[in-house]
């Protein structure tokens, strides 16, 4: 007793597929779900968003396919204009009023981000849609990189993570059939027990 005292039990390593008496079929059932589901999450995972990083890239791609960039002249002072975006060093660009040259000849205006300190009559590059609107430059290098790097691992974590919690919510429901099980043979063997006790 004294050398066993203070020991703690020692777990066995996947009992669930070891051969043993105490093993029902349940058991193995959890063990199989246990493993489909790691297996599915990072296959189905990986797929999930290598697919979406693709969709992304061939997204942007079709982005920069259906602008170009054009000549335009800032038609007003940059220093008074509205803020394109906020940072902490304020060396953002501005919204100023441009002109330029449609593909059909006609003479447009339009708000472009433009540079802060930037003078009237500056010409400056916008980006035109094929319809000769303004448009937003497309993503490049290192921009376009995190979009589709970004989209793949947000889809691919996602999908495995909708994987798991489907294996969790089988799994139980394999407990609680387990416990539903052993209240059933309790129900029978219990009256024995009894018995033995009282008798």
């Amino acid at each position: 007793m004294a050398g066993t005292h203070g020991a703690r039990p020692r777990r066995v390593r996947l009992w669930r597929w070891r051969s043993n008496p105490l093993r029902r079929r349940s058991d193995v059932i959890e063990a199989w779900v246990l493993l489909a589901t790691v297996v599915l999450a990072l296959l189905v995972g990986a797929f999930a968003g290598v697919s979406a990083a693709g969709v992304v890239d061939g997204s942007i791609e079709d982005r920069r396919e259906g602008v170009r960039p054009v000549p335009a002249v800032l038609v007003e002072d940059a220093a008074h204009a509205l803020p394109a975006s906020v940072t902490e060093d304020n060396d953002g660009g501005v919204w100023a009023k441009v002109r330029w040259t449609a593909p059909d000849g006609a003479v447009r205006t339009g708000r472009a981000e433009v540079g802060a300190g930037t003078k009237a009559g500056t010409e400056v590059t916008v980006w035109n849609d094929r319809a000769g609107r303004l448009a937003s430059a497309p993503p490049e290098g290192a921009e376009a990189r995190f979009q589709v790097v970004m989209a793949g691992t947000t889809v691919a974590v996602a999908t495995g993570g909708l994987v798991v919690l489907g294996g969790w919510l089988l799994r139980s429901r394999l407990q609680w059939r387990r416990l539903a099980e052993w209240e059933a043979e309790w129900q029978r063997v219990e009256p024995s027990w009894r018995k033995r006790m009282t008798g």
